[in-house]
């Protein structure tokens, strides 16, 4: 049975509302649950799963909407009170002493030294505070999406207006004066200043400087289109090196991106070369170019940090692809590749991080490994069904697809557990490869959330009579509240591979697979 209320004017976070629907689900008797706004998203959603009704079809976006489908009566009471339950809760902790803002206008009003503004709201309301924001002379971090590419061309010519900073939309990932904000992780302080069209591509670059033993000043999000539209051309970007340049604490730039429009990449390029700086870049999946002055051009996020920390200390930047001595790598190749069965042959990739995930389906397509990804950009190796794995595949769980109705992987990892379930029982899977990624935003201990699947999808492939490797990275620090050192022992305790990059992670799995005559 269902049952479908609609609460008028009731406005919730909707993270919230999405962890309370992992919550319910988890109710015996429980098939499923959808606990949301009445955005036209998730109505039209809730219309595809034939949980809609009319009460629920004329519902708006400021009222709450709760559907359960649950085994009986009885069972949906008690799932609607445990809803109900987790929203009181919610009111409240909002209802005590703490002054909490409800409007823009307020919250400037409460602090008046703050100079930065960081939204997530609806897109429809997005680019409307984001606007109010700048014409308050504040600085802008835009969380959210779905804010059409006029609207960011329109809020990015106000921001270069006053000379504002306004990161996003989608931006999902910044340090700024030493505080992480979103999904970012706590870095040591240094003389690096990061410009960055990726998230967890900023993420893996200032976490690999922590542990080279640099440091970073700032680290500016653009938003995934700031580089790769045309027409946005990349204004962020520009302005994020103009500061850097300007700002005597940096000494050495750094600008990743996915492959950015080509007049676009040369007006970064040669921004960065009119600093006068030395500066290192990334476009993911791009041949480096050479002979420009001043400039490094890396071929993975860790060679990027590599590079810009060797600068940092005066050193001539080298390159290597494993940390570890050839010795101990051999033999963990050999150990990890002897036990699987013939019939193993394929690799599977679950990551949480985008950027990550683009990086391991580039260095094996490099190597000339044939992968299928909800990320690929040819349009024959698209998964056909992206919840169903075909060969070799690698894919990106906190795309959209997988995200709708629930919290993106990082902040609930039942996604991405479900997806090691599944993959579980396909005897053809020779290599599972995750990224692990820890700091502000992401759940408090994601790799124990998923250590109990990890353990019986080995069970399950040593009960067939193979082996199953798995070979993880950790994108992280010891700063981080859930503690690098304590994660990495968790994937070890059963059995996981864990690298100190996740290129060195991608080319340990590549490794072991070559080796097993599975490649």
């Amino acid at each position: 049975m269902i049952k479908r209320i609609v609460e008028k004017d009731q406005y919730f976070d909707s993270v919230f509302l999405m962890l309370i629907n992992s919550e319910i689900k988890e109710l015996e008797g429980v098939n499923n649950a959808v606990v949301s706004m009445g955005t036209e998203m998730n109505i039209q959603l809730l219309n595809d799963m034939n949980f809609a009704d009319e009460s629920v079809l004329a519902a708006t976006p400021n009222d709450l909407i709760v559907v359960i489908e649950c085994r009986d009566e009885e069972t949906g009471e008690k799932a609607v009170a445990a809803v109900y339950s987790l929203l009181n809760k919610k009111k409240e902790k909002s209802s005590g002493q703490i002054y909490r803002p409800k409007s823009l206008q307020s919250a400037v009003r409460e602090n008046p030294d703050a100079n930065l503004v960081l939204i997530s709201l609806p897109g429809e309301f997005a680019a409307r505070e984001a606007r109010s924001a700048l014409e308050k002379g504040l600085n802008v971090m835009l969380f959210s999406d779905n804010v059409s590419v006029e609207q960011e061309i329109a809020l990015k010519e106000l921001a270069l207006e006053k000379g504002l900073l306004m990161m996003g939309p989608d931006c999902g990932t910044a340090i700024i004066n030493g505080q992480p904000l979103c999904f970012a992780n706590v870095v040591s302080p240094g003389d690096i200043g990061i410009v960055g069209a990726s998230g967890t591509g900023i993420q893996e670059v200032t976490c690999c400087i922590d542990t080279f033993g640099g440091g970073i000043t700032q680290a500016i999000g653009t938003g995934g289109r700031d580089l790769k539209d045309a027409r946005i051309g990349g204004k962020m970007m520009l302005l994020g090196i103009e500061a850097l340049r300007n700002d005597p604490s940096t000494k050495i730039l750094v600008v990743i991106s996915k492959p950015p429009a080509a007049d676009v990449a040369e007006k970064v390029l040669s921004a960065l070369e009119e600093t006068g700086k030395p500066a290192v870049v990334h476009f993911i999946g791009q041949e480096p170019e050479k002979g420009r002055k001043g400039l490094y051009f890396a071929v993975s996020l860790e060679e990027t940090a590599r590079i810009a920390v060797d600068l940092s200390k005066g050193v001539t930047p080298s390159a290597s692809t494993f940390s570890m001595p050839e010795v101990e790598i051999r033999q963990i190749v050999e150990r990890e590749s002897a036990k699987l069965a013939s019939s193993q042959k394929y690799l599977r990739g679950l990551y949480t991080g985008g950027t990550v995930a683009d990086e391991a389906l580039i260095l094996f397509e490099r190597e000339g490994v044939t992968v299928y990804s909800n990320n690929q950009k040819k349009e024959e190796l698209q998964l056909p069904d992206p919840f169903v794995s075909k060969e070799h595949t690698i894919v990106d769980l906190g795309d959209d697809i997988y995200t709708v109705g629930r919290p993106h992987p990082m902040i609930d990892p039942s996604t991405r557990e479900e997806r090691i379930n599944i993959e579980a029982d396909d005897p053809s899977m020779a290599v599972m490869l995750l990224d692990i990624v820890l700091g502000y935003g992401s759940h408090h201990d994601p790799a124990g959330a998923i250590i109990k699947s990890l353990k019986a999808a080995k069970d399950k492939a040593a009960a067939r009579g193979g082996y199953l490797p798995i070979v993880a990275s950790v994108v992280g620090t010891e700063q981080d509240f859930q503690g690098y050192a304590a994660t990495v022992s968790k994937l070890e305790s059963i059995g996981c591979v864990v690298m100190p990059s996740n290129f060195q992670a991608s080319m340990m799995a590549l490794e072991i697979m070559k080796k097993a005559g599975s490649l």
